[in-house]
């Protein structure tokens, strides 16, 4: 059932560290863990000594493996009692699962063997550092056993039980990221966008070795693989988001990264969500960045949105001119919210023809999410699109058509 597929393939590290590996004339040393009982799995081993480094090995080793489930493991782990059988179970219960066990620590001084929280999944920054964090506490408090999986925005990427055919279906890995470093969060963002969940299992442990230094060179240094291979992970996948990355990692900006035609042609194959969707269903802690507020007034030909008051929303004359412009036809745009002071644009019902009012602000609050969809503004939850069906008339939402002039909207700012 199973093929383990192991950094063995990799034969890119230097000299002391090649003389370590077993040759392929040469039967592989009992994997760590094997004295405990528990069975060892088939093993192949590439005869090639090409400089493919781990992403690329990885999908050489999947390629040859014969078997329907495949086990991604580092070579510097060794794995506890009945680790195995968990995974397996949960990905033959559901075949888009992507099964990642609790990963403890062994010591690199002394090779103690130290256990991790049961209450920790996988996290990252806008910079694309990936990070371990606690589940948050309302899932922790709906958690009536502790065996229980633990639903994870993104996996460390070293260790995980994943379907064959699933693993061929999304792509692969990008095999135009270099050695290893952000193929994780290219992983993780495919396999929850395009139809799959990713999960780490309390009831399996492995250990892993974290070294301090990399036991090889990186041909175009560390630092630089690195922002190459997130830059494409963001670039495919992101979408707008890929804006709070850059902020966050300006060091990338203008930093050669490959074409991702073949990544794009894939994700609209594969027909993916957005990533509107991740953050909004996988990861909705992840916190977007302050934007700036900025005043703009939103026109529509010679006229002006106006508000006064809760309920009076209408097109008016432009009256005013830079920071003199009448406050009532003031708005600041802080995605995903059109507010003005304290008040905040919201529809009165998710159903088209109903009317757009002001209401005190809350970030939280379905009806006041707004996003651009070209000159339109559309509710991002209804998918209707802000309205005026006439110069007197209720402003509504309605079928998006952003041709149309009652839907087309020129915000300008207010200088």
């Amino acid at each position: 059932m199973l093929c383990r597929v192991l950094d063995w393939f990799n034969a890119s590290a230097d000299s002391a560290e090649t003389a370590r590996r077993p040759s392929p004339q040469t039967p592989p040393p009992a994997p760590p863990g094997g004295a405990q009982g528990i069975p060892r799995p088939a093993e192949r081993h590439s005869p090639s000594l090409n400089f493919n480094w781990l992403i690329r090995s990885r999908v050489r080793g999947a390629n040859t493996a014969s078997a329907t489930i495949l086990t991604f493991l580092d070579s510097h782990c060794e794995v506890n009692t009945d680790w195995l059988q968990p995974m397996i179970q949960r990905v033959k219960e559901d075949h888009t699962r992507v099964v990642s066990p609790i990963i403890d620590v062994i010591s690199l001084d002394n090779f103690a063997y130290l256990a991790a929280s049961a209450d920790l999944r996988g996290g990252f920054d806008w910079s694309l550092h990936f990070k371990w964090e606690q589940i948050p506490i309302e899932q922790k408090m709906a958690r009536s056993d502790p065996t229980q999986p633990i639903r994870t925005p993104v996996i460390a990427g070293g260790i995980f039980v994943m379907d064959k055919s699933w693993f061929n279906h999304l792509g692969q890995y990008d095999t135009h990221m270099d050695i290893w470093g952000g193929e994780n969060f290219e992983l993780s963002f495919r396999v929850w966008m395009c139809g799959g969940s990713l999960e780490i299992l309390p009831c399996s442990r492995v250990g892993h070795v974290f070294r301090k230094r990399h036991p090889y060179d990186f041909p175009e240094g560390n630092a630089l693989t690195y922002i190459k291979n997130t830059r494409r992970a963001a670039e495919v996948w992101m979408d707008e988001y890929k804006q709070y990355y850059y902020s966050a990692r300006p060091s990338a900006q203008g930093k050669a990264f490959g074409s991702i035609a073949d990544r794009l042609t894939l994700r609209r194959k594969l027909n993916c969500k957005p990533f509107r969707w991740y953050m909004e269903n996988v990861y909705p802690e992840l916190r977007v960045p302050e934007q700036e507020a900025v005043s703009s007034v939103l026109k529509q030909g010679g006229l002006c949105l106006e508000a006064l008051g809760r309920d009076s929303l209408s097109l008016a004359e432009c009256r005013g001119a830079g920071t003199n412009r009448l406050q009532s036809q003031k708005w600041e745009l802080v995605e995903p919210l059109i507010r003005q002071q304290d008040l905040c644009l919201a529809i009165s019902a998710f159903t088209a023809g109903s009317k757009v009012k002001m209401e005190p602000c809350n970030s939280k609050e379905p009806r006041q999410k707004w996003k651009p969809r070209g000159p339109a503004l559309q509710h991002m939850v209804s998918g209707l699109c802000l309205d005026n069906q006439g110069t007197n008339g209720p402003l509504v939402i309605s079928q998006c058509r952003p041709q149309m002039a009652g839907q087309s909207w020129e915000p300008q700012v207010i200088a």
